[in-house]
């Protein structure tokens, strides 16, 4: 079983096709309700949709028990069928010169990338760390290199990229793991909402992105990947 957030677009839903694909249960998980269930309707059979904020500590734990009782029912029904991966893909982008960019915004755009990112962890490993969970955290390239114009996004990637290596060292000797992305430009819907003007006709698609991840996610008994980075040609 496998939970992928920010499914409701983008990388999340790309992911979540390619994973129904394999025939695998997939439980996708957003904030908006009717993107997430049409998702879910294009898909089909072995999918569960859960709408979720995912920066309210609450929302994120109602989320980690409607899989757990999801684990239950497939249990009941079926061959066992438990959580091993969880895809962490929400998240959102802010761009602009520093001096116009307004603070609300950039207070949303700290709240959709770091909060939730960390609220989302602290919940998994609260719950999972004893387990063998992959633990997989899409960030950006933006996490790895400055860039102009892009100056809280960056600041945001970086947090989290910084709290993720922390938590790993937590969690070292525990079968849990915890595996860092960092993807380059994708032709998503994540521009128009951006407030960035760019042209992604060069940019790899959501699919492209997806299938060379879950090739890159593929474990050994005694080894994992665990950074990711998928650069645009």
């Amino acid at each position: 079983m496998i939970l992928i957030t920010g499914a409701s677009s983008g990388l999340g839903a790309a992911l979540a096709k390619c994973y129904h694909n394999d025939n695998q249960q997939v439980i996708i998980s957003g904030r908006n309700t009717t993107r997430l269930d049409a998702i879910r309707q294009g898909l089909g059979a072995n999918i569960c949709a859960i709408t979720a904020d995912l920066t309210s500590d609450a929302s994120v734990s109602a989320l980690f028990d409607q899989v757990e009782q999801a684990q239950q029912k497939q249990q009941v029904q079926q061959a066992p069928s438990r959580l091993h991966t969880v895809i962490h893909c929400a998240g959102s982008g802010y761009f602009g010169a520093i001096e116009t960019q307004n603070p609300a915004a950039i207070a949303e755009l700290l709240q959709n990338n770091i909060m939730s990112a960390i609220m989302l962890v602290r919940e998994a490993v609260k719950r999972y760390r004893d387990q063998s969970v992959n633990l997989v955290v899409v960030m950006s390239t933006a996490a790895q290199s400055a860039k102009a114009g892009e100056s809280t996004y960056c600041a945001a990637k970086w947090a989290v990229r910084g709290f993720i290596e922390s938590v790993r060292l937590e969690l070292k000797g525990s079968p849990m793991k915890i595996i860092a992305v960092y993807p380059g430009g994708m032709d998503t819907d994540f521009w128009p909402t951006s407030g960035k003007t760019i042209d992604t006709s060069c940019f790899m698609s959501a699919d492209e992105a997806a299938n060379m991840l879950k090739q890159a996610l593929v474990s050994s008994q005694h080894g994992y990947v665990a950074d990711i980075t998928i650069n645009r040609a």
